[in-house]
Formats: C-alpha cells, sequence, structure tokens
C-alpha cells in the first residue's frame, strides 16, 4: 500500500469519524431564566401538620397553583380549602408504602443527582428555545411522589416528574403492583429526563383533532421523538424510545420488511382503533407482527420516516416539522425507502 493512498484513506477515515451532528446546536447565545428543580416531596414529609395552613400558604406560595393540583389528584379531595384535607394527607405521609417509596426516592435521588441533572435540564430548554422561540418554556421542575399513578406531566408552566416512577426494576414496590418487566426494565433514573421532555412535548405539540389513521399517529410519534432528539442530540435511540439492545438491532435488521408491513394494502391509512394500538401501544412486543418485533413499532418507522424527511428537505427547520399537521405531506417527502 503507497504512503499516499494510506494518507488519503487516513483523511478519509477522519473525516467521516468527525460527521457534525446537524442536531447538536450552539446554545451559549441562547437566554432562558434557569430552571430549578423544587422538592416537593422532600417539602411535603417534612411537613409540620400541627401548623398546616401555614406551612401550606408556604407551599403554594412556592408551587403555586400546581400545589393545588397536586392535592386533588393524590389525595381525592378539593384543594388544601377542603375540610378533608388535613385528615387526607396525614394519612398519605403516615402509609407504609408511600413513606418506604419516599426513603428509596431519596436514596436514589440524592442532592448531587439533581446538581448534576439541573445544567442538563437548561441545555435542553434552551434548545427548545433556540427552535422555538416564540413560545413559553417551563420556569420550574417539581419532584413528587405519585403514589405510583404517573411518571411526569406538564401543567402550568411546571415540568414535573414522579421520583417513585424511576426507582430501578429490582423495586419491591413494583413487584407489589405486579408491573410488567417489559415497563419496569426502564423505570430508572437514566430515563427520568427524556421520559419527562417527551411528556412535555406531547403536551406542547399534540393535537386536539387528529385525523385519525395510522399515519396520522406514526408521523405523530415520529415528529415527537425527532424534537425530543433535538433537545438531547446526543441520546441513544435504544433510551429515547425504551427498547432494548437486542430490540434495536431487530429494528435495523429487519427495516425493510416493517416498512413493506406498513406500506401494503394501505395499511397506513387504517382507521380502526384497535389496529392503531396495536402498533402504538406498549406491551412486550407487537403481536401484529411477530413476538421479537418491538412494542409501539410505529413510533420507530415514524421517527425513521421524519428523519428522513428533515435529510431530504434541507430547507425545513424543527419550527416548520412541529407545526406541519398533514402527514401526507412529510410521508410523501421523505422518501424514505430502506
Amino acid at each position: 500500500m503507497s504512503a499516499r493512498f494510506l494518507g488519503s484513506l487516513i483523511v478519509l477515515m477522519i473525516l467521516t469519524s468527525c460527521t457534525p451532528n446537524p442536531l447538536d446546536i450552539d446554545i451559549s447565545n441562547v437566554k432562558i431564566n434557569p430552571v430549578s428543580v423544587h422538592r416537593l416531596e422532600r417539602n411535603l414529609n417534612n411537613i409540620q401538620t400541627d401548623n398546616l395552613k401555614g406551612e401550606s400558604d408556604k407551599l403554594l406560595n412556592e408551587y403555586g397553583l400546581f400545589f393545588e393540583h397536586y392535592i386533588m389528584n393524590l389525595l381525592k379531595v378539593n384543594g388544601t380549602k377542603d375540610s378533608l384535607y388535613a385528615e387526607a394527607l396525614q394519612s398519605f405521609l403516615k402509609d407504609k408504602d408511600i413513606s418506604g417509596s419516599y426513603k428509596q426516592t431519596q436514596q436514589v435521588f440524592t442532592d448531587d443527582f439533581f446538581r448534576a441533572f439541573e445544567p442538563e435540564l437548561n441545555d435542553c430548554v434552551k434548545r427548545f428555545k433556540y427552535h422555538f422561540p416564540k413560545r413559553n418554556v417551563p420556569n420550574k421542575c417539581v419532584t413528587c411522589i405519585s403514589g405510583w399513578n404517573y411518571a411526569f406531566a406538564y401543567t402550568d408552566s411546571t415540568l414535573v416528574t414522579a421520583l417513585d416512577m424511576y426507582l430501578g426494576d429490582t423495586c419491591v414496590y413494583y413487584q407489589m403492583l405486579q408491573l410488567p418487566a417489559y415497563r419496569t426494565r426502564f423505570m430508572n433514573k437514566n430515563y427520568l429526563l427524556p421520559d419527562l421532555l417527551r411528556g412535555w412535548l406531547i403536551t406542547e405539540f399534540d393535537n386536539a383533532e387528529p385525523t385519525n389513521t395510522l399515519a396520522y399517529h406514526t408521523i405523530f410519534y415520529g415528529r415527537i421523538y425527532y424534537a425530543l432528539n433535538a433537545l438531547m442530540p446526543n441520546i441513544q435511540d435504544s433510551v429515547m424510545l425504551n427498547y432494548t439492545d437486542a430490540q434495536m438491532q431487530y429494528c435495523k435488521k429487519y427495516e425493510k420488511n416493517l416498512w413493506s408491513y406498513f406500506a401494503e394494502k394501505n395499511r397506513l391509512y387504517e382507521t380502526n382503533i384497535k389496529t392503531i394500538q396495536e402498533l402504538t401501544g406498549d406491551g412486550p412486543f407487537t403481536g401484529a407482527i411477530s413476538k421479537e418485533c418491538p412494542p409501539r413499532i410505529a413510533m420507530w418507522v415514524g421517527l425513521q420516516i421524519v428523519r428522513s424527511y428533515m435529510k431530504n428537505n434541507k430547507e425545513a427547520t424543527l419550527e416548520q416539522l412541529m407545526n406541519e399537521k398533514d402527514a401526507q405531506k412529510i410521508l410523501s417527502r421523505s422518501k424514505y425507502r430502506p
């Protein structure tokens, strides 16, 4: 091998390995009000019940209307003014399982964890502001315990994450609740931020009057995951999609077959709710295709279509993509052909 050829080969390898990530944008000049983490689960656990009104007023001052919504949903009472509020709150805090779950959250989610989490979250919010300068961004992030009812929410400009939903797959409470392994394997702190951001994006961009076709749902979730990737440009697809390595390998190996399944018999224009649910719903696998096929496979296919669309329509911005409601337009202009 000649020295000239070897030199050219090395240069080519360097250029190939250093291909910039188009989603990894410069956010150094993006200005936002810093989003800080407020630990409601800790505030509630330390509340002085002999001065409940004063303590509750402090929490209302810190958390605003969200605290009232939280109390209503968690305790099933009509807010802090309800005559049953004090009794319901004390009963909740004294519950053996809730108390045990709280102790676990404090062990897993330490102050050091959130010292590292806050700047990462703020970078994601800056990327959102860069791509969507006219949209509002969160002003705080609240951690809480939901009693295992939900993992994340976005309300009143507040990002909410329930720490009791991210305690690890060996958590005794998940076993007590008989949660399936396909869910608990992703219920750990590595998935907290991407789950939280995905919930925010769905709330931000959901269409109240969707066209109920498989194509619509496929492209909608493809756009959501593409936007999530834009907020976390270095995230692995497996983490973003809650897929195992084996499931990712299946998708890559059978990408052409998966696309053929969606494209044949006009399946993308299917309006049957059961069919749509089979291809977008969670579970151990997508039974309509095979027991090896990952769940929510329509979302993975949608992400590939949207990536192809953005690659082949370089003038399109992320804002234009997320505002585009015409799934057929994205599908046609994607030129997706694996």
